[in-house]
């Protein structure tokens, strides 16, 4: 049986892509900072109205244009893995390891390597363990957030 599309989480456009995926907010964390950006209107409303307003709708603006900004892109082509602002060749890679929430959760707390990359949200609370096997770069592995991780480790495998 397939599986429907995620629109999170869907293969990159392009001949050499392989994989990508945004690594969006959840709802409620949208609901939740855009009533925090309105809120801000509450700070100026007691010596004017209209300032109230004003100062909501540029929470508002700022707060949304900073989590479009500050959302995190994971990535694949033939060449590369990015996740996040990070980026490796793919001859690096030494292995892939997805991960459910037990194991996340574990990865980002009491067995985390404090060298290791962490591209991580924790509204997502599955995602994957990249290996490296970089002999410049002293990072053992990535630790990347996803929606899908079963497909973003069959795409680092293939």
């Amino acid at each position: 049986m397939q599986q429907p599309l995620d629109p999170q989480a869907t293969p990159a456009r392009g001949a050499d892509s392989r994989y990508s995926e945004r690594l969006w907010p959840s709802p409620g964390i949208w609901v939740v900072s855009v009533g925090f950006g309105a809120l801000l209107g509450l700070i100026p409303a007691p010596i004017d109205a209209d300032l109230a307003l004003w100062t909501s709708i540029v929470g508002v603006v700022v707060i949304i244009t900073a989590m479009l900004v500050s959302t995190p892109v994971i990535s694949l082509d033939d060449e590369w893995f990015q996740a996040g602002r990070a980026r490796i060749r793919r001859e690096f890679l030494a292995g892939v390891e997805a991960l459910d929430t037990e194991d996340m959760r574990a990865a980002r707390g009491r067995r985390l390597d404090a060298r290791a990359y962490l591209c991580i949200r924790g509204w997502l609370p599955r995602g994957v363990k990249v290996l490296l096997r970089d002999p410049a770069d002293p990072t053992p592995y990535w630790l990347v957030s996803s929606r899908r991780p079963d497909a973003l480790a069959a795409a680092l495998r293939s």
